[in-house]
């Protein structure tokens, strides 16, 4: 996942951008929708929520990482999403500059 803010560096045009990583895991799963209607096709939509302690100094806003035990209950309709969508305890993101 990437994020990008002002550039620190003075004189700099582009902004500085970050990556962030799932400290100790190879891959994460992101909370999204999926749905299919004739006006569009098919859409999808990444849900997003107040940043968690990793993310804060970044944006204001992250999109929502499900921890890996939470997978399954997500693509479960008998589990409230409610239940699944919160911030990663703090050290769960690494953040690197890359740009």
């Amino acid at each position: 996942m990437t994020e990008f803010t002002d550039p620190t560096e003075k004189g700099k045009k582009r902004k500085d951008k970050w990556l962030f990583r799932k400290v100790g895991e190879p891959v994460f799963a992101i909370a999204g929708i999926w749905r299919e209607t004739e006006e569009v096709g098919e859409a999808f939509t990444m849900l997003t929520m107040e940043p968690g302690p990793d993310i804060a100094p970044y944006h204001d806003r992250q999109i929502v990482i499900l921890e890996r035990e939470a997978w399954a209950d997500w693509l479960d309709p008998s589990v409230s999403a409610k239940t699944l969508i919160k911030p990663l305890p703090a050290g769960s993101l690494s953040a690197e500059q890359v740009g």
